[in-house]
């Protein structure tokens, strides 16, 4: 079976929705951006692919689009969707094709523009209603702060202040981390009509344990309900994109360094009202395979949609808090919903490498009680 290798991982700034600097940018624009960036310097005879995810977007296939845009034309587009793990998936599904020895090259990712999708509306004749399972009263399907959020706190007994402290690290964290320029190498500038966009812009410089306290939960009505916009995840705008490779053709014919190698996956499901509980559940299936255990991992990327969602997989699997999230994550980055899964894979290769190497796992949730977890390997420089 042939290895796949990670040899390029790039992805765009992330913009705040609707009033942020990605407001006109579609998600088109967003992924010839970085498909062409990834693509640059490959042979385009030998790219066999592209793969990404767009959870929000009905019809066409993007890929295809940023693959004539990045000047391939006779590779074909594949537009995946698992909803917040779909970015994840479509890394999982370009690894497996090169694995199985089917594709030697396949760039692979996701783009989200939630700026300039199709609105949910109830009011016009023709609407767009993008549920990810059927309506039940504990898990309603177009309300996440109820199915994901509230439950994973209850299921978990999590406080309200347990939640808006992980919030405020994950922003210190993020702000950190920009400061440092540690995303520096993994992104790349979008044109958009206000000038060049060049830096995360969701993570807030002034948030305080105060000012997090002070916010009103999103559902009152609900006795002791504790999601708030604060301990939440964003709206969000962006696209990333990895090339996915099979080994040798990436040493002996491209002389592409590999950033990392991809170990294992693994995708799961529970019932809808423990959608946020599913990482618990993959994460250690996707270690088994690669013939490990969380203490094998040095870094985790688990997706904030709520503030619930790491910290219940850190209690139950018993993870080292230190290791998990370290440059923040959707509470305070945000989460381009269909990119974020491909997003968390550029950001913990390229913060292995800044380390020196190791093991990292990232996973998230997904809508309709989904959960997927992917685990790398990035080798010492």
């Amino acid at each position: 079976m042939s290895e796949a290798v990670l040899v390029a991982a790039l992805r765009t700034p992330i913009g705040t929705a609707f009033k942020g600097s990605l407001r006109e940018t579609t998600a088109y624009a967003l992924a010839d951006c970085v498909v062409a960036a990834v693509a640059d310097g490959l042979d385009p005879e030998l790219v066999d692919d592209v793969i990404l995810a767009e959870s929000h977007y009905g019809g066409g296939v993007i890929a295809r689009h940023a693959a004539l845009t990045a000047g391939l034309p006779r590779v074909p587009g594949l537009a995946l969707n698992r909803h917040c793990a779909a970015g994840l998936a479509a890394v999982q599904t370009a690894a497996g094709s090169v694995r199985a020895g089917m594709d030697r090259l396949v760039l692979a990712g996701g783009v989200n523009s939630a700026s300039t999708a199709p609105k949910l509306s109830f009011l016009d004749s023709e609407r767009w209603v993008p549920p990810s399972h059927p309506d039940r009263p504990d898990a309603p399907n177009l309300d996440m702060s109820i199915t994901v959020g509230w439950n994973t706190a209850v299921q978990e007994g999590l406080t309200r202040a347990e939640m808006d402290a992980w919030a405020l690290r994950s922003h210190r964290n993020a702000v950190r981390a920009l400061d440092e320029g540690r995303f520096k190498d993994e992104t790349v500038p979008v044109d958009t009509p206000d000038g060049p966009f060049e830096a995360d812009e969701h993570p807030r410089r002034d948030t305080s344990a105060e000012k997090l306290a002070a916010l009103k939960p999103l559902h009152p009505e609900i006795e002791g309900f504790s999601i708030t916009a604060g301990n939440a995840c964003g709206a969000n705008d962006a696209a990333a994109v990895v090339a996915v490779a099979e080994e040798r053709l990436a040493r002996e014919r491209l002389g592409l360094s590999v950033l990392a190698r991809v170990r294992s996956w693994a995708s799961v499901a529970l019932n809808p009202a423990e959608t946020g509980l599913t990482p618990v559940q993959a994460i250690p299936k996707a270690l088994q395979r690669a013939g490990m255990t969380v203490s094998d991992v040095d870094l985790f990327e688990i997706n904030e949609a709520f503030a619930s969602v790491p910290l219940a997989a850190i209690r139950r699997l018993g993870l080292d808090r230190d290791t998990v999230n370290v440059n923040g994550s959707g509470c305070s980055l945000g989460h381009p919903v269909a990119a974020t899964g491909a997003r968390m894979v550029v950001t913990l290769v390229h913060e292995l490498r800044r380390r020196g190497g190791g093991v990292g796992v990232a996973s998230m949730c997904a809508g309709g009680g989904m959960g997927s977890a992917l685990v790398l390997e990035v080798p010492a420089p």
